[in-house]
């Protein structure tokens, strides 16, 4: 028997095309092997496996995509397995998703959380492949507003909001001003400058009030509309932070 050759070179035989444009057929979620769909050029297939191109099949220019995701209180924002990263499955992207895109597996190449958030809090997060969104959040993060909701219990003395909305410094940065105001008797609504995590507790605190629970509703011109807690979608080409 003959021996086992990369998926690549097997497709690039059979359509008669170049090595590199085989291996956009592939990353692009284009090749079936045996009935199923594998998305790595270096897939070892066997003589007697059958390879063949999806309906459809097209050559694409690879994009790189941002993810807005809802997170849900109680799993950590980061890049590791087990982390709010995980919920990025077929399965949960928001219903009516515009953006046209398919999911592959290469969209997590290179793919990054560029906004962290508390372990306890939900809400919106970012995580991208694109350079200019993730110097937007990281390098000029602190000139990017978010919104936050905060539930709190306690009550506020007099002249303590307008105290607030001046501003606290917080573990060496300035204090800046931000926008604060109730939602009802219990949610306090915060509009401010990318807040480095704790920020907001440490305000509550400061007023003697209680933070019970915080969400991240908006970051930049972004809001997190139509995200239902668990559910993701791609960033759209025309919407910017």
């Amino acid at each position: 028997m003959s021996e086992s050759v990369r998926l690549a070179k097997r497709v690039a035989a059979e359509q008669s095309c170049s090595r590199g444009d085989a291996e956009r057929y592939i990353e692009g979620g284009w090749v079936a092997v045996d009935g199923e769909c594998v998305e790595e050029p270096g897939y070892r297939v066997a003589p007697g496996q059958v390879v063949s191109l999806l309906p459809g099949a097209r050559l694409e220019e690879v994009r790189p995509v941002t993810i807005l995701l809802h997170k849900p209180a109680g799993l950590y924002a980061n890049d590791e397995p087990g982390s709010a990263r995980d919920l990025i499955q077929p399965e949960n992207l928001m219903p009516g998703d515009r953006s046209g895109l398919r999911y592959l597996k290469r969209m997590f190449n290179g793919l990054r959380l560029v906004t962290p958030l508390e372990r306890a809090a939900s809400g919106l997060l970012v995580y991208t492949q694109e350079y200019p969104v993730a110097r937007k959040l990281l390098e000029e993060g602190r000139y990017v507003e978010q919104e936050y909701v905060a539930q709190v219990s306690g009550r506020l003395q007099d002249g303590d909001l307008a105290r607030l909305q001046r501003g606290l410094a917080y573990q060496g940065r300035a204090a800046t001003p931000m926008k604060i105001s109730w939602q009802n008797e219990t949610h306090l609504r915060f509009a401010l400058k990318t807040p480095d995590p704790g920020f907001i507790e440490y305000v509550c605190d400061a007023a003697g009030l209680r933070l019970e629970a915080l969400r991240r509703i908006r970051i930049g011109r972004l809001p997190m509309a139509g995200l239902a807690a668990g559910q993701w979608r791609y960033r759209l080409a025309y919407e910017r932070f």
